[in-house]
């Protein structure tokens, strides 16, 4: 099976919230099922932005340590290129998106890998380029 690249808002519904809702604990249990397959994929800058905001340097801590099971991908020279492509494709269609959102996209494309995300922007792009989203029964 394919790995499942997983994006921010994933992550942090896992590893982040206090208190999860029920949808937060189904999108944290199914990161769980694709762990214990080893299908997750992850790249530098979700790691960045997941790390990112944290005040509490023991808690920045404790997530660093979580995380450092995970290896990033090596994203590449013409993986930010075809991101940037795609950016330049969506903003055309008057879609605008971050950057990190566009090398996921191009990492994801690339590697033949569905994105786990709950940000709707990905429903969007999935528009434009030809990107497949990570779906699960129970979600």
């Amino acid at each position: 099976m394919n790995k499942v690249l997983i994006d921010t808002s994933i992550w942090s519904m896992a590893l982040r919230r206090s208190k999860p809702n029920k949808r937060e604990e189904l999108v944290t249990k199914e990161l769980t099922t694709l762990m214990r397959a080893y299908r997750i994929a992850i790249i530098g800058p979700v790691r960045q932005e997941l790390l990112s905001g944290i005040s509490n340097p023991a808690v920045f801590e404790d997530l660093k340590n979580k995380m450092g099971i995970f290896l990033d991908y090596p994203a590449k020279t013409n993986d930010y290129e075809q991101a940037a492509e795609y950016a330049n494709i969506c903003r055309r269609a008057g879609i605008q998106g971050s950057h990190t959102d566009f090398l996921i996209c191009a990492v994801a494309v690339k590697n033949e890998w569905e994105i786990f995300s709950e940000d709707n922007d990905f429903k969007i792009y999935q528009k434009y380029l030809p990107i497949s989203l990570y779906k699960h029964s129970e979600l």
